[in-house]
């Protein structure tokens, strides 16, 4: 069994809290606009750190992330990117790809609306944490905690983060 820590749009911002809450993860996943290449280094010297960049994020974090990571945990195929939509109003970059060969998990941020949705088109799971960082126009800072078990996503928490 595989514990992840997802979160997204931190936007040069870590709330100390993350690193409370993620510290019986194996694996922190991040759907872009990490803000700066600190955030980057932060996360991935607390656990291993996947990610992809964001619009906002610059050639030190691109350099290093790729806009589109499609990868195998355990037995789980998982797509993240930063801007792809959601079920029925995926981002046009992606809808091609992702109805001709859909993941079981798909992972987006760039909203800043936390989001669990199922496409029973596709047969696949669809997580957007929200945002962690303070930047933007969200009211509530989010973080996603879950595990994937061979082929089975399960024990999904969303973790709000309290204060400003």
């Amino acid at each position: 069994m595989t514990k992840i820590g997802l979160l997204a749009d931190t936007h040069s911002y870590l709330d100390d809290a993350i690193f409370k809450h993620f510290a019986s993860c194996d694996e922190i996943w991040h759907a872009g606009d990490f803000g700066n290449i600190a955030v980057v280094d932060k996360l991935a010297s607390f656990k291993p750190l996947r990610g992809v960049y964001g619009n906002i994020d610059n050639k030190d974090v691109r350099i290093q992330y790729p806009e589109d990571l499609r990868f195998m945990c355990e037995d789980v195929d998982v797509w993240m990117t930063h801007i792809g939509g959601y079920p029925d109003k995926y981002a046009p970059r992606i809808r091609a790809a992702i109805y001709s060969n859909p993941p079981k998990l798909f992972i987006s941020g760039h909203s800043h609306i936390l989001k669990v949705m199922y496409d029973k088109k596709i047969n696949c799971l669809h997580l957007n944490p929200g945002a962690a960082g303070k930047q933007g126009w969200h009211k509530v800072r989010t973080l996603m905690r879950f595990s994937i078990d061979k082929n089975s996503i399960k024990d999904l928490e969303v973790i709000e983060l309290l204060g400003d």
